[in-house]
């Protein structure tokens, strides 16, 4: 049994780890408010342009210029991974990371062993990550603290960067793995085709029949201001998710870590009580064998 002083001590860091996870829950719940009308206010929008973008790419012969959907063996690659700067998210920024690892040792694999695969990183544990495990890889860090300014036009110069590698056949496959956020409870780590845009499967037995769109101004104009504007909002749409989703982790780990201090408190007191006890009937013992000892 553990003396009252350690028992004590024990009791005294459960209660100071408590308020710290207390105050990052309600810091974190105060973020996801915020952070989860964001997401919520740009998703309709997004997911209508990005099935825009699909049906109108699918539906064009198109060229390398002005048409993201050109299908190019997969000789270089490039894996963006969006993750947290900060942990104490419970298994946030692992899952991120193994939906990333997924797509590279399946759909990259023979990129990386050509060593024509990039990776680039946004927020920190990513970057820390694949900077230890991936040294056969070219890292890019550039973009690691775009979270301290979560702004469309910030996330705009990275999506505009990837689009033009895209087009100049920098990379001939670009995938992003981020979480998507449910709600505060739920995230789903996910990797994503970002570019060439996925074109609508063309379903067995169906007419084949083609949407005649018109154009104005003319259709190569239109495309190129039309389509990287898309996919610049479809990737803040990444960035979004991630963060609301980041501090709805959060916000649920430190839930469990109060719950846990809270039980781990019952035991202590339970357990102190026991000392308590002991060192009482322990020194009652005592009195009483040296009254019993004066009066023989």
């Amino acid at each position: 049994m553990a003396n009252l002083k350690e028992v004590r001590d024990r009791i005294a860091s459960v209660i100071s780890t408590q308020q710290i996870t207390k105050a990052m829950k309600v810091v974190s719940a105060a973020k996801l408010r915020k952070a989860q009308q964001a997401i919520v206010q740009m998703r309709p929008y997004a997911d209508k342009l990005n099935a825009m973008s699909v049906n109108i790419l699918s539906n064009l012969d198109g060229d390398g210029d002005t048409a993201f959907g050109v299908q190019r063996p997969i000789e270089n690659a490039c894996m963006v991974v969006v993750t947290s700067n900060r942990g104490l998210c419970g298994g946030f920024n692992t899952n991120i990371i193994k939906a990333a690892v997924n797509t590279i040792q399946t759909e990259y694999a023979a990129a990386r062993a050509a060593g024509k695969l990039t990776i680039v990183c946004i927020g920190k544990k990513g970057n820390d990550f694949f900077r230890k495990n991936y040294t056969d890889c070219k890292l890019v860090s550039d973009y690691v603290e775009i979270f301290n300014n979560l702004t469309f036009d910030n996330v705009s110069v990275v999506a505009k960067t990837l689009t033009e590698d895209f087009s100049a056949k920098k990379y001939d496959h670009i995938s992003v793995a981020y979480s998507r956020f449910k709600n505060a409870a739920v995230q789903f780590a996910e990797s994503e085709q970002f570019l060439p845009v996925k074109k609508l499967e063309k379903q067995t037995g169906a007419p084949k029949t083609k949407a005649d769109y018109g154009f104005e101004p003319d259709q190569a104009s239109l495309l190129q201001t039309l389509i990287p504007t898309i996919l610049q909002t479809q990737f803040y749409k990444f960035l979004l998710d991630t963060h609301a989703s980041e501090h709805g982790a959060r916000m649920t780990a430190m839930d469990k870590a109060t719950e846990n201090a809270n039980e781990l408190l019952k035991n202590l007191k339970i357990n102190y009580n026991k000392a308590r006890q002991e060192a009482i009937t322990k020194e009652l013992s005592e009195i009483v064998g040296g009254v019993a000892a004066l009066g023989g």
